[in-house]
């Protein structure tokens, strides 16, 4: 294994300001819980996106509290406890 694989690995930070994509119009005539439901996943996939970018890998480091702190960070409303939850099963799923 090479040296620099096994040194400790740092968190990166953000490139700030962070910029979020273009939003396009969602499609008409869903249920209005579509829609909630939809924006819920993106907002917990951009959340999921930044803690990694932050150096938190786990579920289990993801604590409410550093998730609402990183939605802070990027820009984004203070998630649900629904919208953490979600946020963890992102990480703990996408291996």
């Amino acid at each position: 294994m090479p040296a620099a694989a096994l040194e400790t690995k740092r968190p990166v930070q953000l490139d700030l300001p962070y910029v979020p994509v273009a939003k396009r119009p969602l499609p008409p005539g869903r249920p209005r819980d579509w829609y909630v439901t939809h924006n819920r996943r993106l907002k917990a996939m951009r959340l999921a996106i930044a803690l990694l970018d932050l150096g938190v890998y786990l579920p289990s480091q993801a604590r409410d509290e550093k998730i609402r702190s990183t939605a802070r960070l990027i820009g984004v409303h203070p998630p649900s406890d629904t919208t953490c939850h979600m946020v963890r099963a992102l990480m703990r799923y996408s291996r």
